[in-house]
């Protein structure tokens, strides 16, 4: 994966048409799955973030082109080498009063 913030803004705003600006975190994988790239808009700039791994490979879709959202734990679990998918956390809850 040679693309940088440019070429990933662009990526995101023509091929997967949403909106670079929107404040989302958007996450690429290189083909061999030992580096991710997170994009974002910080206010007055883009930011990228990279991890690479030197062992293993990261548990990343199979199917090109697909966007999932996923939350902050999600995202944590994909970085540590989890299937964001697969694991499951507890469930959310609501409540409007306490008794």
């Amino acid at each position: 994966m040679r693309k940088a913030i440019d070429g990933l803004s662009i990526l995101v705003s023509q091929q997967l048409t949403l909106d670079p600006f929107a404040g989302h975190l958007f996450g690429f994988c290189n083909r061999s799955r030992t580096i991710v790239k997170l994009l974002y808009w910080d206010r007055n700039g883009f930011c990228l973030w990279q991890k690479r791994l030197e062992r293993h490979v990261f548990r990343w879709l199979t199917r090109e082109a697909e966007v999932l959202a996923i939350d902050s734990r999600q995202l944590v679990w994909l970085l540590d080498g989890l299937d964001p998918l697969v694991v499951k956390g507890h469930s959310r809850l609501e409540y409007s009063t306490i008794s």
